[in-house]
């Protein structure tokens, strides 16, 4: 009888440690309301904790138990849950349950190459990714230059016109594609070189994904945030960067928490704030060194670190 009991004991233990991500008990306290100390909204981009190799719905137990309010997963992750036999749906709610959303995700459509047969299978890859997006209840999917990163001669009207035709496929799946920077990009690197294609799209949903690594990478000056409508950025990947490696071989897994490096951040902040952006800053890092650390602690130590730096742009450092 013991024996049974001892193994009945196991059971339920090992049913609640295997569910443990899924509990109610996981659930995050209610959402932070806007201030004017805190205008923006704070989102969870899961490349920061990519080495610790969580799936998707581990991702989104933690980023809602961290404290943000919404996550931006990478789609190759909700392709990997969904054929595992993970329910989109019910992840879905799950998300609702916690109360954050999917306010962008990161994919990568071969939608921009001059190659039209390329350029046809990119747009199918663009139009599946969407799909997924919007069944775990997002809206919007990041559209970087892939397929064009080394290319010095893309001409950048057709370059438009091939964003006015995402942003069309994007209508019909209902999945906004947001025109990603890359800095290390020899075609799309610069501000003035991603407003052109978004201007020139004359698309009335064209937006542009920004990020603070990727501006400084591509040789930006930030001065030039202040020409940009940044109601037209919806959500803006904040990190920071050292001194040191230089610009020229600065890469991806140099960045680090927002107010640990060199980045005018509070200028930054300040300028879009001022050219009414009111949307989510998203912690995207690829630090192998926060790979190797908790994950919940590399997320809390992110948003404290988000948090903190957005209350001293505001002018109120130190206030709760």
């Amino acid at each position: 009888m013991m024996c049974l009991m001892n193994r009945r004991q196991l059971i339920a233990s090992t049913a609640l440690l295997a569910g443990a991500w899924a509990s109610p008990l996981t659930a995050a306290p209610q959402r932070r309301a806007r201030s004017k100390e805190e205008p923006f909204g704070y989102c969870f981009n899961t490349s920061t904790v990519r080495g610790q190799k969580l799936t998707l719905d581990e991702q989104v137990e933690l980023t809602a138990k961290a404290g943000y309010d919404a996550i931006e997963p990478w789609v190759r992750d909700i392709q990997a849950f969904a054929d595992k036999g993970g329910d989109l749906d019910k992840l879905r709610g799950r998300i609702e349950e916690l109360g954050i959303t999917v306010e962008s995700a990161i994919g990568f459509a071969n939608w921009i190459v001059d190659d039209d047969q390329k350029r046809a299978e990119g747009l199918k890859t663009a139009r599946r990714d969407m799909k997924l997006v919007k069944a775990i209840g997002g809206t919007r999917i990041a559209a970087p230059p892939v397929g064009a990163t080394n290319q010095e001669d893309l001409d950048l009207f057709k370059a438009a016109e091939r964003y006015r035709d995402l942003l069309e496929l994007g209508k019909e799946e209902q999945i906004t594609p947001q025109l990603e920077l890359w800095g290390f990009s020899k075609s799309i690197s610069r501000l003035g070189e991603l407003m052109f294609v978004a201007v020139e799209s004359g698309h009335p949903d064209a937006c542009m994904l920004l990020d603070i690594y990727h501006i400084y990478k591509g040789g930006s000056d930030f001065q030039g945030l202040e020409l940009i409508n940044s109601k037209k950025v919806h959500v803006f990947h904040v990190n920071d960067y050292p001194a040191d490696p230089p610009r020229e071989t600065i890469s991806d897994a140099d960045r680090v928490h927002m107010g640990d490096g060199v980045a005018p951040t509070s200028m930054i902040l300040q300028t879009i704030y001022k050219n009414g952006f009111r949307g989510m800053l998203s912690l995207e890092l690829f630090n192998r060194t926060y790979w190797e650390q908790d994950a919940l602690q590399v997320a809390s130590t992110g948003l404290a670190k988000m948090r903190a730096s957005v209350r001293k742009a505001m002018g109120t450092e130190g206030t709760r």
